[in-house]
C-alpha cells in the first residue's frame, strides 16, 4: 500500500516535532517535508508532492490561509487541513471557503489526526455537523444577505435531485444516509455529488455544506 505523503507547516518547531514524532509512528503515513511559514508551502509542495498538507493558520510572514488560498488555487493541489486552538473561528471558515478539507484542533489525541490525515487523503473531508454549523453561525456579517444572493444564483444552475443531495450534504450526511433518505443507492449519490462539484466549481463536500448554507438551503 502507497503510504500518505504528509508535509507539515507550522511555525512552532515543538508543534512539528510532535506530529512528525506521533505520525512517524504510523506504517502507511510518511512525512515528507516540513515549513515554518506558508511562504514556503508552494515550493516545498512543488519538491515533496504530498497528498496532505497539515496547515497551521497563524503564522508570522505568510499566513496558513493565504497559503491555502494559493496552494489550492493550483491544478492537481493536495488536501490540506488547517490546525487551529479554535473550535469557531472564522479564519477556519475562511480557509474552508479556500479549498481546505477540514480541521483538527491542535489538542486532538494523536489518534483522531491519524484518522483525519487518513481520511482526509481518501476523499473524506473532516468535519463534523456539529462544527460545520459552529462554523457557519460564526460567519454571520452584514455581508449575509449579499451572499445569500450571490449563493441561490449558483445553486439555480442544479436539478431537483442535485439540490436535495446538496441539502443532504449540507446537514453532514454520509453517502449511504444519503442514499437511505432519498431512495436511491449509494453510487448514484456519488455521482449526483461529482456533478454538484463540477457543476458549481467546488473543491469538496465541505465546501457544498457552505454553499447550501449560504443560499439558505438548510433554513426549512
Amino acid at each position: 500500500m502507497t503510504a500518505i505523503r504528509v508535509l507539515l507547516v507550522d511555525d512552532d518547531p515543538l508543534v512539528r516535532a510532535g506530529l512528525s514524532f506521533m505520525m512517524g509512528g504510523a506504517d502507511d503515513i510518511e512525512i515528507v517535508g516540513e515549513a515554518g511559514d506558508g511562504g514556503e508551502v508552494e515550493a516545498l509542495v512543488d519538491r515533496t508532492r504530498p497528498h496532505v498538507v497539515l496547515m497551521d493558520i497563524r503564522m508570522p510572514a505568510v499566513d496558513g490561509l493565504t497559503a491555502t488560498e494559493r496552494l489550492r488555487s493550483r491544478g492537481q493541489a493536495p488536501q490540506v487541513v488547517v490546525l487551529t486552538t479554535f473550535h469557531a473561528d472564522e479564519q477556519v471558515l475562511r480557509a474552508l471557503r479556500a479549498g481546505a478539507a477540514g480541521f483538527v484542533l491542535k489538542d486532538t489525541p494523536p489518534a483522531e489526526i491519524l484518522d483525519a490525515v487518513r481520511r482526509v487523503a481518501a476523499g473524506d473531508p473532516v468535519l463534523s455537523p456539529t462544527v460545520t454549523r459552529q462554523l457557519m453561525d460564526h460567519a454571520a456579517d452584514a455581508a449575509a444577505d449579499t451572499r445569500r444572493s450571490r449563493a441561490r444564483e449558483r445553486v439555480a444552475a442544479l436539478g431537483e435531485r442535485e439540490r436535495e443531495v446538496a441539502v443532504a450534504v449540507g446537514r453532514g450526511q454520509s453517502n449511504a444516509e444519503i442514499a437511505a433518505g432519498l431512495f436511491m443507492s449509494v453510487a448514484t449519490v456519488k455521482t449526483h455529488v461529482s456533478r454538484i462539484l463540477a457543476k458549481l466549481d467546488l473543491n469538496n463536500r465541505v465546501q457544498i455544506a457552505l454553499l447550501a448554507h449560504d443560499a439558505g438551503l438548510l433554513d426549512d
